[in-house]
C-alpha cells in the first residue's frame, strides 16, 4: 500500500474519533444542563441545594403544604410545539386580576412559587401558577432556559384572556429562570391585558448565567459553553443564543420591577442591574441586602409588598 493511502487512513480516522467525541461531549452537555428525567421520581419538598436555604425551610414548606390544600382549579393547555401545559389557579377575588407565575430552572411551581399566592393577594390579586414544561404534570424532557418557554407564556396569556374575558387585568411573575421567561416575553407582542411584570432574580441571558455555573464547578467555561450550545442545537433542537432577556426588555412596553437579593450567589444581583439599566418601558429595581437566591420575599416580605404596591399605584 502506498504511504499516502496510509496517511489518508489515518487522517480519516483522527478526524472521524474527533467528531466522534465532539457529539460525545455535547450530548453529555446537553445531558447534564438541559434534560430532566421524566422517569426519576421528582420531590416537589425537595429544597434548592445549598445551606442558604436552611433558615427559610420550615416556611417553605408550610406555604408549599398550604398552595396543595387551598382549593384550586387546574387547567391544561396544548404549547405551541405540541406539548400538555398544565397549571394550578387560586382565587382569592372573583372576577380580579389574575398574576401568571413561572418557577425557576428545574424547580417546580409549588416550591418556588407558593408563596407567591399570598403576596399575589395582598395586592388584590388571583394567582395562576404554572407548572413549566418538563416539570409536575406539563409535558416535556428540555429545559431551553425561556428560549421555548417564553411562546409558553404567551399561549398561557391567551388562554386567560379566553378563559376568563377580554377585560381580564394579567401580571406576569417569575422567579430565576421564570423571571428570565416572562422578560423575554416582554420583548414579543403582548396584549393589552398585561399590566406589569415582576422578575425576581433573573439573569440577562443564557450565555452568561451558564458560564458562571460551569466556573462555579471549577471547570473552563470557554472550553465547555461551545459544547453546551451545540449539544442544545442538536439535542434539545434549539439555539441558546436566539434571543436573551437582555435584548427583549429593550423593546419593552410594560412597566416591570425587579427584584434581587444582594447576597445571591448563584445569579448575580449585577445581572438585574444590566437588565434594569437596559430596560425601555417604566421600571424599577428592588434590592434585599440580607436575600439568597429567590429568597427576596421570603427575607424581607413587608418591603417586597410595599415596594409592589407603590409600583402599582405609581
Amino acid at each position: 500500500m502506498e504511504w499516502y493511502y496510509i496517511m489518508l487512513i489515518v487522517i480519516g480516522s483522527i478526524i472521524l474519533l474527533n467528531t466522534l467525541l465532539i457529539f460525545l461531549v455535547s450530548y453529555i452537555c446537553f445531558r447534564m444542563t438541559f434534560y430532566v428525567n421524566r422517569k426519576k421520581e421528582s420531590n416537589d419538598e425537595e429544597l434548592p441545594f445549598g445551606d442558604d436555604y436552611d433558615d427559610y425551610k420550615d416556611e417553605i414548606l408550610n406555604n408549599l403544604k398550604m398552595a396543595k390544600a387551598l382549593p384550586h382549579k387546574d387547567y391544561y393547555i396544548t404549547s405551541y410545539d405540541g406539548l400538555k401545559l398544565h397549571a394550578m389557579y387560586y382565587e382569592s377575588f372573583k372576577g380580579g386580576p389574575i398574576e401568571i407565575m413561572f418557577h425557576g430552572y428545574r424547580g417546580n411551581a409549588f416550591r418556588d412559587m407558593s408563596a407567591g399566592i399570598t403576596r399575589a393577594k395582598s395586592v388584590g390579586r388571583n394567582a395562576l401558577l404554572i407548572e413549566q414544561r418538563t416539570s409536575g404534570e406539563s409535558e416535556g424532557n428540555v429545559i431551553t432556559f425561556g428560549i421555548k418557554e417564553r411562546h409558553d407564556c404567551i399561549s398561557w396569556i391567551k388562554f386567560v384572556i379566553e378563559e376568563f374575558g377580554e377585560d381580564i387585568e394579567i401580571a406576569l411573575a417569575g422567579v430565576s429562570m421564570g423571571g428570565s421567561t416572562v422578560l423575554l416575553a416582554s420583548g414579543m407582542n403582548l396584549p393589552k391585558n398585561v399590566k406589569m411584570i415582576l422578575a425576581d432574580s433573573s439573569f440577562h441571558n443564557a450565555k452568561d448565567i451558564i458560564k458562571k455555573c460551569v466556573k462555579d464547578l471549577k471547570l473552563p467555561a470557554d472550553i465547555f459553553y461551545p459544547f453546551i450550545k451545540l449539544g442544545a442545537k442538536l439535542y434539545g433542537k434549539f439555539d441558546l443564543e436566539e434571543t436573551s432577556s437582555i435584548e427583549a426588555v429593550k423593546n419593552a412596553k410594560v412597566p416591570i420591577i425587579f427584584y434581587h437579593g444582594l447576597c445571591d450567589d448563584f445569579v448575580p444581583c449585577e445581572m438585574s442591574y444590566k437588565l434594569f439599566e437596559s430596560c425601555a418601558s417604566r421600571k424599577k429595581f428592588i434590592t434585599i441586602p440580607n436575600a439568597h437566591h429567590g429568597l427576596c420575599y421570603l427575607v424581607e416580605p413587608e418591603k417586597y409588598v410595599n415596594e409592589l404596591k407603590k409600583f402599582i399605584e405609581e
